[in-house]
């Protein structure tokens, strides 16, 4: 089966030239990855559905307090299929409105699921096998609406984690609000801007790493 593209081809260009022309800048490495959503959250549709009953039934139970000569068999069945049908709707929606869907699951939960997707992107890209060990992943996740930055160990020593979550920061506004590209330019030129700052810019002409927008099956089958 051929997966569907996660960025728009104009989307995919955009940040394919703002990749080439932050490395022409830096002489670093950097590859921009781009996830539909790195889970499938089984859970979120039963919580809706939870949830929806739960709501239901206390709409009937109050109905049947303020209006008892209501209540009959006839009644009863058509509440229960109502519950039933409340909460089946629920769960759809769920799955089908991405708003309603990060409403039941923890943003921690989230944070972590796009953690260990960039860890598979970057050890299933090899982004290790620069020469220089420079190489940055930046990969976003349209439904966590999150952003994970992974280094390599060439900035191990001289760039911090709170200095890669500020840039993270940056991004996650634009990110949130659907401007995808937006959202890459402002971590590339912050990052830039970093690496400028510590004198860590440089120039290259060898090239290890594609430019193009990692989206897709992974090398070994998986989903990237």
């Amino acid at each position: 089966m051929v997966a569907r593209p996660v960025v728009s081809a104009a989307e995919a260009e955009a940040i394919e030239r703002r990749v080439a022309e932050f490395e022409r800048r830096t002489g670093a490495e950097i590859v921009a990855a781009v996830e539909q959503r790195c889970d499938a959250y089984p859970e979120v549709p039963w919580r809706a559905f939870a949830l929806g009953t739960s709501l239901a039934a206390l709409s009937a139970l109050a109905g049947d307090l303020l209006r008892p000569e209501w209540t009959g068999p006839g009644s009863l069945l058509i509440q229960a299929m109502t519950v039933l049908g409340v909460g089946a709707l629920a769960a759809l929606l769920s799955m089908l409105v991405p708003a309603l869907g990060r409403f039941f699951v923890r943003a921690g939960r989230m944070r972590e699921e796009v953690r260990q997707r960039a860890d598979v992107v970057y050890l299933a890209h090899e982004l290790f096998a620069t020469s220089g060990r420079d190489a940055i992943l930046v990969l976003v996740s349209r439904f966590e609406r999150c952003v994970v930055i992974v280094p390599d160990r060439a900035y191990r020593d001289r760039v911090s984690t709170g200095e890669w979550g500020k840039i993270v920061e940056t991004m996650t506004p634009p990110l949130a609000q659907g401007r995808l590209v937006e959202a890459f330019d402002t971590g590339f030129a912050a990052i830039e801007t970093m690496l400028a700052a510590k004198g860590i810019a440089g120039a290259r002409t060898l090239r290890t790493l594609p430019d193009a927008v990692v989206q897709g099956p992974l090398p070994w089958g998986g989903n990237a």
